[in-house]
């Protein structure tokens, strides 16, 4: 996903020439393309991420349209007072691309996982909030990114992602498989899970709707809304603290709606990693191992 996001970044670049990319000394291996065509627009800021997005608004008040791309928490959590008012409180057009969601840096150990960034995000006015869990998904962001009025932050995954088909509307699910039965929603890399989950029941005769849930803000209410109203279950998936991400933004729907609701959220529970390996590993540590089997759990007792 990294090289698909620099590769539109550079597409993108080609026709506006308003677009900089800065990075506070990270993405060697990936950012390069991008400095060999773009010289006098791309900025290593040294390991000062703080000055990266303050530089990067001083830039966008100027009328540039810069790009700060780092680890996620090197992004969200570091720089969270520049980022809340030199973009968020000043609604300055800069863009936050965080790399990493949820363990995919896995034996880098706590500090550089990304399990709190969607919460810290979504709770700044004037910041629209991505996480594309395919490749197309992460194409249709950047691009749309591009003239977007004001701040927006895109969680990407690693590498290793799922390609599509569908367009991606910004602020509306994907409907990524078509059912009826319940529905699956799916945000940034837990797609290719959900996918595979969903086809599994679908082998045993069972029509699960998938969507997945690119933008978490703006929320797409009136899709959450339209399920309830069918009586669909509803179950969230996402490799995220369970306080904060998907599923307080489904939960936020459905409190003020007065419509019974039937859900399940799959998240992490609130805890950091103590353990160090693969991400698959550490998912299965931290409750998003078995997943099929909860969600069977879950609607058997309906």
């Amino acid at each position: 996903m990294r090289t698909t996001f620099l590769k539109t970044l550079v597409e993108e670049a080609h026709k506006n020439e308003d677009i900089f990319l800065i990075t506070p000394d990270l993405g060697y291996a990936v950012l390069e393309p991008f400095a060999q065509e773009f010289p006098n627009r791309f900025i290593n800021a040294g390991i000062a991420e703080q000055n990266a997005v303050s530089m990067a608004a001083g830039l966008a008040l100027n009328g540039k349209i810069p790009y700060v791309y780092s680890i996620i928490p090197f992004v969200t959590s570091r720089p969270y007072e520049q980022v809340k008012v030199d973009l968020a409180y000043m609604n300055t057009n800069v863009r936050l691309i965080g790399v990493g969601a949820g363990f995919s840096y896995g034996p880098a150990g706590a500090t550089h996982h990304a399990l709190d960034d969607l919460a810290i995000m979504r709770t700044l006015p004037n910041m629209m909030v991505t996480a594309p869990g395919s490749l197309n998904e992460a194409e249709d962001i950047v691009r749309y990114s591009v003239k977007h009025k004001g701040p927006v932050y895109i969680r990407l995954a690693k590498k290793g992602e799922p390609r599509f088909d569908y367009k991606t509307e910004a602020g509306k699910f994907s409907t990524v498989i078509k059912g009826e039965d319940f529905a699956l929603i799916s945000t940034s890399n837990m797609l290719e899970d959900a996918v595979n989950i969903a086809k599994s029941f679908q082998n045993e005769g069972k029509r699960p709707l998938l969507l997945s849930a690119h933008t978490i803000k703006p929320f797409d209410k009136e899709k959450i809304i339209s399920l309830l109203r069918a009586s669909m279950p509803i179950i969230t998936l996402e490799e995220h603290n369970i306080i904060g991400g998907l599923a307080s933004a489904v939960s936020e729907v459905i409190a003020p709606s007065g419509m019974a609701a039937k859900f399940l959220p799959i998240a992490v529970n609130d805890r950091f990693s103590h353990v160090i390996g693969s991400q698959k590993y550490i998912k299965e540590h931290l409750g998003l191992g078995n997943l099929k089997e909860k969600i069977e759990t879950f609607l058997k007792q309906l």
